[in-house]
């Protein structure tokens, strides 16, 4: 075994929950260090966008749709680019409690710590100077690190998008759980930004590049730039198009010749002092890939459902996602639709994540264990993992390869493995998403590891949305007892590691909080 895979091992045991230890960290909050969670660029150019709140979008419903009737397009332009970020990594809501206020985001993150930044590589669109900028969802603009010259090319119809991660805002608060929790927000903010950009009838493809290339390509390879313990680093280029057919087909090294050698703006400072967690920067740099060839990510793009219906426009839907912080344990209870609909936003034939699938309370439903299969083609091998009790009778419905594996009353051993929260037992159903693992890391390498956390942390932004066109409740937990959750459906290897934990319900509001529109000193 290469190093950095037994590093991704070694990582992935030694963090993880057991009811003997929980994965290191400060054991408490050391307020005198808590990150800005905006990253800002000083002596940038900034280019304000346009508030897009009045806009008109779709029925969510229709954002899914493959038919023509439903079709619309925006053109690349400062407005449409505005609302592409806007309605995924801009700022929702405005929180206040007595002296305190705090602002959510579009895109889910573990503890609204939001580790997340993205740049766009901009070439011809109006109002928007060509080259390399910053989005700052603090005031809803572009910083412009790089201008262009005349030998940028990009597709036609498209603009380049990457998305990078600083794990130290996740680490000053979850130790070395951090890189975890860091991985599945990007894979929100993926998932965020295909809802957005399907919201302007826009596609997009993740394209395979060498990490040092991304590095280069973004600046953050730049290191008199950045504070050196805030370390930075790209995680993925996205190519976004209006064109249904897309080519993926990107010249990095031509385009970042295009590029000024040195870039402007110097990253602001996080945290006054940090607290060093060495297995962060371990992990980070054993998942660093420059084999193209194995780095081959594939968004897994969900399709319509055919349980839902017409319910609120898209944009109202992705505005008024929220983590609930408390589930009504006395009015938990969910139609089969309403259940069919959100398990069925997230049904797929080649995925490598399945859902393991605790319902407590759904009408017409047995409570008991089930798990969603995303790729049948795995369902042999898991019946040979998984307890020899269990069922396998599979369920009668289009929302996907449905099986219940045991009838029973799960709600205490949900809790129990949800670190005790009582959230996980007191919504209508709890999903403890497992990957295929060894055999993922051993056909493609330690980057795989991050790549299924992506995978995860998509599934859980759909799921997020889903419960919200449905008045409903969701909230992603990264905190649970890894092989306990493995104890319970019977396994004892690495063929299969539980990676992220959901529950949906009917979250019960915050009176003492207040909401504000956000941007309103705009």
């Amino acid at each position: 075994m290469n190093k950095n895979l037994n590093m991704v091992y070694t990582y992935h045991n030694e963090t993880k929950h057991s009811q003997q230890r929980y994965a290191k960290s400060l054991g408490y909050m050391d307020w005198n260090t808590q990150p800005n969670p905006f990253r800002a660029y000083s002596n940038t150019q900034k280019t304000l966008l346009p508030l897009s709140f009045e806009n008109n979008t779709l029925e969510y419903s229709q954002i899914f749709s493959n038919s023509k009737d439903n079709a619309i397009q925006a053109p690349l332009c400062i407005e449409s680019i505005s609302q592409f970020f806007q309605f995924s990594l801009g700022l929702a809501a405005i929180k206040e409690f007595q002296e305190q206020s705090w602002a959510l985001r579009c895109n889910a993150s573990s503890g609204n710590l939001h580790p997340t930044e993205a740049y766009i590589i901009a070439n011809d669109i109006q109002n928007i100077p060509n080259g390399l900028h910053h989005y700052a969802p603090q005031n809803h603009e572009l910083e412009l690190l790089s201008k262009a010259d005349v030998n940028l090319e990009l597709p036609q119809n498209s603009f380049l998008l990457a998305l990078s991660s600083i794990v130290w805002r996740e680490a000053w608060k979850y130790g070395e759980r951090a890189w975890r929790y860091t991985q599945l927000d990007c894979g929100h903010a993926l998932k965020a930004l295909e809802v957005s950009a399907s919201i302007l009838g826009w596609k997009i493809e993740v394209v395979n590049a060498k990490d040092s290339q991304l590095q280069n390509l973004i600046g953050v390879d730049q290191i008199s730039r950045y504070v050196p313990e805030e370390r930075e680093l790209t995680d993925m280029l996205i190519l976004v198009s209006k064109d249904e057919n897309i080519n993926s087909t990107i010249d990095i090294k031509a385009i970042r010749s295009s590029l000024e050698d040195n870039y402007e703006g110097k990253a602001n400072q996080l945290s006054h002092s940090w607290h060093p967690w060495d297995i962060l920067e371990k992990i980070e740099d054993a998942t660093l890939s420059e084999d193209i060839e194995n780095k081959n990510y594939i968004n897994d793009v969900y399709k319509q459902n055919s349980y839902r219906e017409p319910s609120k426009s898209a944009k109202d839907i992705v505005m008024t996602r929220r983590s609930a912080q408390i589930m009504d344990k006395d009015d938990c209870t969910i139609t089969k639709k309403e259940f069919e609909t959100i398990i069925g936003s997230v049904k797929s034939d080649n995925a490598f994540v399945h859902l393991v699938t605790f319902v407590h309370s759904v009408e017409d439903m047995e409570s008991g264990l089930y798990i969603l299969l995303r790729n049948n083609t795995h369902k042999e091998e898991l019946q040979s993992l998984l307890k020899d009790e269990f069922l396998w009778e599979k369920v009668d419905t289009e929302a996907g390869d449905l099986y219940k594996l045991k009838a029973d009353d799960y709600k205490f051993i949900t809790k129990a493995i949800s670190c005790n929260q009582d959230i996980a037992a007191h919504g209508a159903f709890t999903i403890g998403m497992i990957a295929q693992f060894m055999e993922q890391l051993e056909n493609h390498g330690a980057n795989r590891y991050k790549e299924l956390y992506w995978d995860c942390g998509a599934i859980g932004q759909q799921l997020y949305l889903e419960a919200t066109s449905l008045n409903l409740s969701a909230t992603g937990i990264g905190c649970f007892l890894d092989d306990i959750l493995h104890g319970t459906i019977g396994l004892s290897t690495n063929h299969y590691q539980s990676l992220y934990h959901f529950t949906i319900g009917r979250g019960m509001i915050d009176t003492r909080l207040t909401t504000k529109k956000p941007y309103e000193n705009r």
